[in-house]
């Protein structure tokens, strides 16, 4: 056991490190581009010379494949890092405005400034680039930062607090890790902005504390997405990126498909060419395949579990508690009323709710929370623009799954419960020829 003693002095060098990253920032030492340049290099370089050692620890916490690790955490990472060294002297400079009659000799500009002191509290599924976006932008703006990871990805966790006091600025940015403690006694302290990335529960309790002090927030929170496919588009094309969108980290994507809208007429052509991608992205026994994750937990495991309760199986359902197994997995005949969609699966089970046609796929969408993804498969643009105009969601992609992410220039952001952001749309209006995808 931990005695009361012990917590208190953990807790009270919780407040200090805190109080040491306000009393760095009052400093003004981030204040000049050179240090921001110089710390965002600093990052850049531990990506580069340590990718080995976070690409463990994301193997211990999720199963993760070197290539899994490098393709959808470092790349991206290091491409946001060379697009903000890129833009930076740009973004930080003032910005004029346009001047009036009484002002027409004055200089009138928006000069940025940074914050202050910032809360980053990262997700366990994507354990590394979770952590480093918020932390990449918020350094470049100039703030300190407080880093938080994920306890449940405690592998990826431990690399981040060993490793970032190596490569940049130790009392600007500390790492604080820890449970549900640690991170209650973080949002007592005063921020000037909290970023958090993971489930609508701990969302609202962020939230509630944040208002003590009106510091302002960013949630990305997920939800169901939810993908319709129209009759008459490429199935094969479809099905392909979808089975490659949903089972992708085992699951456990934010802006993962959530459940499959489409007409009972095309149900079991869909069900069959989801099956035979499942089988050429990771083979007949799909336990051994170095590219399929597992569930993080035992106790996400043991949920996972209780949402295929009662369900039709009509592909995959093998699981194995012991190393944290969920075969790809897709449900027919689903009850709209059932638990599992009632709530965000977060995991390698695909529902399919058969609609008549368009009109009552938007019925169905718009009856639920707001979706942090949308997707929509069909030849017809006139079904895209009707389900992008009839429905809200914090990202639109036609013919394909997660590519909206992919673009810089996009913004990515939420409505309603999904978070707080804006609303975006990428259209892919055509299927091309030939898709490869692992």
């Amino acid at each position: 056991m931990v005695s009361a003693s012990f917590q208190e002095t953990a807790m009270e060098k919780l407040k200090r490190m805190v109080e040491q990253a306000r009393a760095a920032f009052n400093t003004g030492k981030t204040r000049p581009l050179a240090f921001r340049i110089q710390q965002l290099k600093g990052l850049k370089k531990m990506v580069q010379e340590k990718e080995k050692e976070f690409s463990a620890a994301m193997k211990a916490d999720l199963n993760k494949s070197e290539f899994n690790s490098f393709s959808y955490e470092f790349m991206i990472v290091l491409g946001e890092i060379d697009l903000i060294l890129e833009k930076l002297p740009d973004w930080a400079s003032p910005q004029s405005v346009e001047k009036t009659i009484l002002t027409l000799n004055d200089k009138t500009y928006i000069r940025r400034e940074p914050l202050g002191v910032t809360l980053v509290i990262g997700a366990w599924n994507y354990p590394f680039v979770l952590i480093m976006g918020p932390l990449l932008a918020a350094i470049a703006a100039g703030n300190a930062v407080v880093v938080k990871p994920s306890e449940i990805s405690e592998n990826t966790a431990k690399v981040f607090e060993k490793l970032l006091p190596q490569y940049i600025d130790k009392d600007l940015y500390p790492v604080v890790n820890g449970g549900v403690p640690e991170t209650t006694e973080l949002l007592k302290q005063r921020f000037d902005y909290i970023f958090y990335t993971g489930n609508s529960v701990i969302g609202k309790i962020i939230m509630e504390a944040a208002s003590k002090h009106l510091t302002p927030v960013t949630l990305e929170l997920g939800g169901k997405s939810p993908c319709y496919i129209d009759e008459g588009c490429n199935l094969e094309v479809a099905c392909r990126r979808i089975a490659w969108g949903k089972y992708m980290n085992c699951g456990q994507t934010c802006i993962a498909p959530d459940y499959i809208l489409c007409n009972p007429s095309i149900q079991k052509t869909v069900v069959e060419n989801i099956k035979k991608n499942i089988k050429e992205f990771y083979g007949e026994n799909i336990k051994d395949s170095p590219d399929y994750e597992r569930i993080v937990s035992k106790r996400h495991f043991k949920r996972l579990m209780g949402l295929l309760e009662g369900q039709k199986v009509a592909y995959g359902g093998e699981n194995d508690e012991s190393t944290r197994f969920i075969a790809p997995t897709i449900l027919t005949d689903v009850n709209p009323e059932a638990r599992i969609m009632q709530e965000e699966i977060f995991g390698p089970i695909l529902p399919i709710i058969t609609v008549r046609g368009v009109e009552e796929a938007i019925q169905f969408i718009n009856q639920r929370e707001k979706p942090l993804a949308l997707y929509v498969f069909s030849n017809n643009n006139k079904v895209i623009d009707k389900m992008i105009c009839e429905t809200s969601s914090g990202g639109v992609t036609a013919n394909d799954v997660l590519m909206h992410f992919s673009i810089p220039n996009l913004p990515f952001g939420g409505v309603g419960e999904s978070q707080n952001g804006g609303r975006l749309c990428f259209l892919l209006t055509l299927f091309p020829q030939k898709y490869n995808l692992p």
